[in-house]
């Protein structure tokens, strides 16, 4: 394990991939490997291709981060309790992909109880609208009586889902979208949801910890070609029927 206490400074001007190598990310606190740079897309997608994402407050410099575990979802994998399960089937909300990203981000971005402030700055928001502009960046959303009710967004890249923030303005909204989301991406041979860091309310939901020399080995392979993905539903897509839609999703 690294036994760093010193990390390194990116130049805007240095090349989209120069960083450290991960293993060279602090212990304490966990994870920490660079700062500096910048939010372009080139820097960003390369950021995540290695295993590392942008982490930081208003009024910082840009942190870097690669934690060791790594938090992440399995497709497929996603647990659903009884209770949760009875409310899928009763639910009259529907999952739409992809129609309101700002939105999304924007909710995310929201304060919430005990929390001062928020990590999505403005200069975030901005960044990942241009992903999302071309391509890269994803927004589930969770939609009821014509309102958005819940929703996450992140990246796909290769075969992999690099999960950034979710929000829910009503009881299980957020997990309903992360659901989907993971049993679509199962029937279209994802490896893995990045989730970053572990908490408890997603490993209620089957997050795992995975070291972070796995999750590097992965995504060398996930993606080997840093492409997009683009295959989400045009429809929308009733919460009730996720399972039967995205069960068919791969014989599409």
């Amino acid at each position: 394990m690294s036994g760093n206490t010193r990390i390194a400074w990116i130049s805007a001007n240095d090349p989209p991939e120069a960083f450290p190598d991960i293993g060279r990310a602090m212990r304490e606190p966990d994870g920490l490997l660079a700062a500096g740079g910048d939010l372009s897309s080139p820097r960003l997608l390369a950021a995540y291709r290695l295993g590392i994402f942008p982490w930081f407050d208003e009024g910082q410099p840009i942190l870097w981060w690669s934690p060791d575990p790594r938090c992440v979802l399995v497709p497929g994998e996603f647990h659903v309790s009884r209770r949760l399960r009875r409310e899928l089937r009763r639910s009259d909300a529907d999952i739409r992909f992809n129609t309101c990203f700002a939105e999304v981000i924007a909710r995310c971005a929201d304060p919430r109880p005990g929390q001062y402030g928020t990590w999505i700055t403005r200069e975030m928001i901005a960044a990942y609208a241009r992903l999302h502009a071309d391509g890269w960046a994803h927004s589930i959303e969770v939609w009821q009586g014509g309102a958005l009710v819940g929703g996450l967004y992140g990246l796909a890249m290769g075969r992999v889902f690099f999960g950034e923030s979710m929000f829910s303005g009503q009881s299980n909204a957020s997990k309903y979208a992360l659901y989907a989301l993971s049993q679509y991406l199962q029937a279209h041979e994802f490896a893995l949801i990045d989730c970053q860091v572990l908490s408890h309310h997603l490993t209620t939901l089957g997050a795992k910890l995975l070291p972070r020399a796995d999750f590097a080995a992965i995504l060398k392979t996930a993606c080997e070609t840093p492409e997009r993905f683009g295959a989400w539903p045009a429809d929308p897509l009733p919460v009730s029927e996720i399972d039967a839609v995205c069960g068919t999703a791969a014989l599409q």
